[in-house]
């Protein structure tokens, strides 16, 4: 395996690739054992951390499995282009529904709009649903609530996990209104655990950092001083453990989340490029106008699992 550190692209995702394009020629097969996570990083001369990513990547899309104390192998060959099947697979039964449906007499005009009418059907239900989107920092869970709510139409406000431990600014009727509670994975056992009592459905959805902003970032010359503005510390470690993890452990960075402007300015005025949270992005770039370039930082959320959303509460409301 071999790594091109100058190409821009994340080392985890270029371990990742090769793993898979690997798999997919047969190099690796079912069972195979790969090497551990420190005999990699150390062949590859990249943190641990990088290849923790990749592996706990690939494990999340079902490619690799885990074993505690027995190592890492190859799962399942079929999930790489099980995602190149679906569509055939969704022909394949409506050819069956539709051919079904001439049996019964229905004719083809009958029975799109038999089709159509469940789908007018399901997409009420859907706007009927209210839900909440529960992140560590209030940005973060504004973004992910938006987008989902732009891309399912259901009804998503955003809240933190400290205002769900606490009980605190919550919105108490849209709460006891909610049929689903949606998270990043590794915050559904903890929120589970906070609204075990309230009979809260709870799902978690997988989120990456956006693949083109963490290539900008590394194409930025080495000596870069980047200043880094956002809402919360927790932002800030999420970005710092990112960039760590894509291969990039050092940057010159300094982060604040103060709202201070003066201290926002002295920033910006020292460093090279700016890298905003979504929830700061506005208000910093009227600060720095065309002076300096500014980089917003975006996590994206898994779109299976943004899919899998909708398809459980299609399920549920049946």
């Amino acid at each position: 395996m071999e790594i091109n550190r100058e190409s821009g692209v994340p080392i985890y995702i270029q371990v990742k690739n090769k793993i898979i394009d690997d798999v997919k020629n047969g190099i690796l097969k079912v069972g195979d054992k790969l090497p551990t996570e420190r005999e990699l990083s150390q062949r590859l001369k990249v943190s641990r951390n990088t290849i923790s990513t990749a592996y706990d990547s690939l494990v999340s899309e079902g490619v690799l499995i885990s074993y505690q104390g027995r190592g890492t192998f190859v799962a399942k060959e079929d999930k790489l282009w099980e995602k190149d099947e679906i569509k055939d697979k969704v022909i394949r039964l409506i050819d069956i529904a539709l051919e079904e449906a001439i049996e019964v007499g229905l004719d083809l005009k009958e029975f799109v709009l038999i089709v159509q009418d469940m789908v007018k059907e399901k997409e009420e239900l859907i706007k009927n649903v209210n839900g909440i989107f529960v992140e560590c920092n209030i940005e973060q869970a504004r973004f992910f609530a938006k987008e989902i709510s732009k891309n399912t139409n259901l009804n998503i406000l955003p809240m933190t996990v400290s205002q769900l431990r606490d009980g605190g600014n919550i919105n108490e009727d849209w709460f006891n209104n909610t049929q689903i509670i949606i998270t990043t994975f590794n915050h559904v056992n903890e929120v589970r655990e906070l609204v075990k009592d309230f009979n809260k459905k709870v799902v978690g959805v997988a989120s990456n950092p956006s693949l083109e902003t963490i290539v900008k970032i590394a194409k930025y010359p080495k000596g870069t001083k980047f200043g880094q503005i956002s809402l919360s510390k927790e932002f800030h470690y999420k970005v710092k453990y990112a960039l760590e993890a894509a291969g990039l452990h050092n940057l010159n960075m300094e982060a604040i989340n103060s709202k201070d402007k003066k201290e926002v300015l002295e920033l910006i005025e020292k460093s090279h490029v700016i890298i905003v949270s979504p929830g700061r992005e506005e208000e910093v770039r009227k600060l720095v106008g065309d002076e300096k370039e500014i980089v917003r930082f975006d996590y994206v959320l898994d779109r299976d699992s943004v899919k899998a959303i909708l398809s459980k509460m299609i399920k549920d409301k049946k």
